[in-house]
């Protein structure tokens, strides 16, 4: 049985990171940005590159469904909208660069993405117990 490690976790993380960067992300330079810039004539490699994001983000938001559920999601959401405003009333970064605040969001779409890639290795950690889907028998 594969254990979660450190390692495993940070690249979880960086490949949610990735995903939620190419398609969007406030530099400029992202899936968004290329598609805007080109319609209405979208081309191959755009669609392309579409379709192999569409696929990136369905497997990652299926697992993350799967493993947190709406209530973990939510709960997710509502802990990162916190955080940002726990750093805001810290005075860290104000709400009005919203650079830094789209930023701070796909960082928090990207940790929960990530969190329910390794929900179950951490709930099997903590609990002892294991997920397993149902397969039925012919």
């Amino acid at each position: 049985m594969e254990t979660l490690t450190a390692r495993g976790f940070a690249l979880r993380l960086a490949a949610a990171f990735l995903l939620v960067g190419f398609t969007y992300n406030p530099s400029g330079h992202s899936y968004v940005h290329w598609l805007a810039s080109s319609v209405p004539a979208v081309g191959a490699p755009q669609a392309v590159a579409g379709l192999v994001l569409l696929g990136a983000w369905g497997f990652f938001l299926h697992a993350t469904w799967r493993s947190l559920g709406t209530i973990g999601i939510v709960f997710g959401a509502l802990l990162a909208a916190a955080l940002i405003w726990l750093l805001t009333s810290w005075g860290w970064f104000s709400l009005k660069d919203t650079g830094v605040v789209s930023w701070l969001a796909l960082a928090c779409v990207a940790v929960l993405l990530a969190v329910g890639l390794c929900w179950s290795h951490i709930r099997r950690r903590v609990t002892g117990q294991t997920d397993v889907d149902e397969i039925e028998r012919r």
